[in-house]
């Protein structure tokens, strides 16, 4: 339920948010905590989010902002409550919940979520997060005193390989220059990914130079809201690995594999080295 006050959209914590969670698995870069406020910058806005065993206040978010932006990206829609009882079949799953309930798939701007998981590649969240940071606030437009959105694929292609060298995001420079070409020049629509199906959205993603299929699978479901995208980074390799052997079929969790994912990651990565504890 979302409560609106004097401080901001209050969305109540039932079980199905639970913001340290959405923050903090994985699945987006520009949010930092300090004290119980969660800050980070999306769609070209600062969010300031305070946090309470209650639930999480929208800082300065009032009814027409929190409708037109931020429901869309905490894919409010979406009953969770639903697609747990249908993942929960499944014991592995039914066990992440413990660890992991409360975790959305936001919804996030298509390129920043293409550009972000090409960063990824082979990468450590930490990094992940200050390349991406360096690539705002070279190449991104200033939105505060110390803020910067997401950079336009047009100002990053411009930039070109050798601009990007200031990001020190080594080998994949090439790669986010390319994709910002083919971006800018629409040579890759990201909208009309919208109207296709998966398998044909994510061989359309996989003509970019350096999108092989994790970061593909990542893009539609963190970007497109594509829940039978399967993400295979190292950490679930080693969770099929261990827990379900050479017989596994990420269909068992249709059709919302990539939020199965998102659960077995978190609750892995958790128990390797605890978070929020």
């Amino acid at each position: 339920m979302v409560f609106f006050t004097p401080e901001g959209a209050f969305i109540e914590n039932d079980g199905y948010y639970d913001f340290d969670k959405i923050f903090d698995c994985g699945q987006c870069f520009r949010f930092e905590k300090a004290g119980d406020i969660w800050r980070g910058v999306a769609f070209g806005r600062v969010l300031r989010v305070r946090v309470t065993p209650e639930g999480g206040t929208l800082l300065g978010v009032g009814r027409e902002e929190y409708e037109s932006v931020w429901r869309g990206y905490f894919d409010a829609g979406t009953d969770y409550s639903a697609v747990n009882a249908v993942l929960a079949r499944d014991g592995q799953v039914a066990d992440a919940l413990n660890y992991a309930r409360g975790i959305r798939i936001l919804r996030q701007d298509k390129w920043e979520t293409l550009c972000s998981f090409i960063i990824s590649q082979n990468n450590n969240i930490p990094r992940i997060k200050k390349i991406v940071s360096s690539l705002c606030a070279n190449f991104g437009e200033r939105i505060g005193e110390n803020d910067f959105a997401f950079p336009a694929p047009g100002a990053v292609a411009r930039a070109g390989e050798e601009g990007l060298a200031v990001i020190r995001s080594g080998f994949r420079a090439k790669y986010i220059a390319d994709a910002a070409r083919r971006v800018e020049s629409g040579d890759t629509d990201l909208e009309k990914i919208e109207k296709m199906g998966y398998e044909e959205a994510k061989e359309y993603l996989m003509r970019i130079k350096g999108v092989g299929n994790k970061v593909a699978d990542c893009v539609l479901l963190f970007g497109y809201g594509f829940f039978d995208a399967f993400p295979k980074d190292v950490w679930i390799k080693r969770v099929i690995e261990k827990y379900y052997g050479d017989t596994f079929d990420e269909t068992v969790f249709a059709p919302y594999g990539g939020i199965a994912q998102q659960y077995l990651f978190y609750r892995e990565r958790y128990k390797s080295s605890p978070v929020n504890a």
